[in-house]
This record gives C-alpha cells, structure tokens and sequence, in this order.
C-alpha cells in the first residue's frame, strides 16, 4: 500500500467520524438508546469482517491477525450487549 491509498483510508475515517458524531448529536435522548441497541445488532457485519482478518491464509501477518481477533472479540460484546439492551426495554413495556 502506497502513501495516496493510505491517505485515502484516513481521510474516509475523518469525514465518518464527523458524520457519526453529527448524526448522533442530532437524536434526541428519548430515541437514542433504542437506536443504538437497533443498530449494534447490524454490527455483525463486523464479526465477518474481522473472521476475515484472522483467516488462515499465509499472506496474512501475525500482527493482522491479532488486531483481527481483537476486532472479532469487541464486535462479538456489542452485538450481545445490543440484544441485550434491546431485551431490557421491550421488558420495560410489557405489561404485568
């Protein structure tokens, strides 16, 4: 990877980082946890992703690898803990 494909890459992480956190400002409170739980569930587009990453092929360093299992690790804990969440408030409107 050149120097242009790797400016490349960090300019496309500063303008969606920006338009992550513009996004996420402009939900009000009482949308918020609902929306995020919702769309940590999408984050398992991530797990593969990351599978991916600690694939067995040879051309693969031990240093992707190990970033890879890590990604796999933190994708894994947001995705139960959206379900989670989720869990939580559709019990908040059950009736007793």
């Amino acid at each position: 990877m050149d120097i242009s494909q790797l400016l490349i890459l960090i300019y496309v992480l500063v303008l969606a980082t920006f338009a992550g956190i513009e996004l996420i400002s402009k939900v009000p409170p009482t949308l918020h946890t609902p929306l995020m739980s919702g769309s940590n569930a999408i984050s398992g587009v991530t797990i593969v992703g990351a599978i991916l990453c600690t694939g067995t092929s040879q051309e693969l360093s031990s240093v992707s690898k190990i970033i890879g299992m890590g990604a796999l690790v933190m994708a894994t804990i947001n995705v139960v803990g959206g379900y989670m969440v989720t869990e939580r408030m559709l019990k908040m409107f059950k009736k007793k």
